[in-house]
């Protein structure tokens, strides 16, 4: 079979998407692994078949799948190159500003900004509203906090190497633990990879790996390291299913949320990750907006 595909990314969390408005592709999980990976394949973070979505106020569904060949509920950075997608390619106009996107989570309102040749270079995307209930997340841990709206959320501790890490759970339609490491300098010489103390040179990929399939998450997690910043915040993040990625769209929205929960940022927050800045809005009305860049990399076809 001939695929034609786009490769597109935000923030370099990337993405091999595919037009299936025919609704005729299915991919298997050995196909999603092949097109995903970066030395035999095309390289990406996951595999996004854009669909035509059953909802009439929706322009297009969403159909994102790890790069392991899982399944996704929701994709920050995805739905924001979801929309230069459709955006660039006519299925949205580019007057129109704003849209509807279908997700699994469920519609998402998403405005953009494009250039001078009506391609979409920003967008925000209402995230909607934080998950807290443990259960929802889901989590085993307890509601230990109240958030500003009344609702419980969840937290706990976590061990891994005689080092205890406090986690608190949020999900944005995928679950989320997120840990601040409010004194790097004490963590053990063994979280790091040299010398140096630091968000980048913390092993994320050892460690996150150990958190993500903890039994504490029944449907494993999304697990975020954060530090404090003069700017917001910084934060690396191991992907449910695809280990660490350059950016996450929905694990920045739940560092912000986790941050406002524990005293560690305002609800109007920078977030810088490996791979750029996004900015996060928790706003009154318990909505979460996120504005981020999406980039066309490279449009090819392969054989599968």
């Amino acid at each position: 079979m001939k695929l034609d595909f786009v490769k597109l990314h935000g923030l370099g969390n990337d993405f091999v998407f595919v037009d299936d408005m025919a609704g005729q592709i299915e991919l298997t999980a050995e196909q999603v692994a092949f097109l995903c990976d970066r030395h035999f394949g095309i390289g990406a973070d996951g595999v996004i078949l854009v669909r035509q979505s059953p909802r009439p106020e929706c322009a297009g569904y969403m159909h994102y799948i790890n790069s392991d060949g899982t399944l996704a509920e929701m994709c920050g950075n995805g739905v924001r190159c979801f929309t230069k997608f459709l955006v660039d390619h006519g299925y949205v106009s580019a007057s129109d500003g704003s849209y509807v996107a279908d997700t699994l989570r469920g519609p998402l309102p998403i405005g953009f900004k494009v250039d001078d040749a009506g391609k979409m270079t920003f967008a925000t995307v209402d995230m909607d509203e934080p998950i807290l209930v443990p259960a929802e997340v889901p989590t085993t841990f307890e509601a230990t906090g109240t958030a500003p709206n009344g609702a419980g959320f969840a937290s706990g501790e976590l061990e891994f190497e005689g080092w205890s890490f406090a986690f608190t759970t949020v999900s944005m339609g995928n679950p989320h633990a997120v840990t601040f490491l409010d004194d790097i300098e004490a963590l053990p010489d063994a979280f790091f990879l040299g010398d140096e103390k630091s968000l980048e040179t913390f092993d994320l990929n050892r460690i996150g790996a150990y958190f993500e399939s903890h039994e504490v998450f029944p449907a494993k997690c999304n697990i975020e390291f954060v530090v404090k910043t003069t700017d917001g915040l910084a934060m690396r993040v191991y992907e449910r299913g695809c280990g660490e990625t350059l950016a996450c769209g929905t694990g920045t929205c739940a560092t912000v949320v986790a941050g406002v929960l524990t005293g560690h940022c305002g609800r109007v927050t920078d977030v810088t990750l490996r791979g750029g800045l996004l900015h996060i809005e928790w706003k009154d009305n318990n909505h979460v907006m996120m504005t981020g860049p999406a980039v066309q990399s490279f449009v090819g076809s392969v054989e599968l």
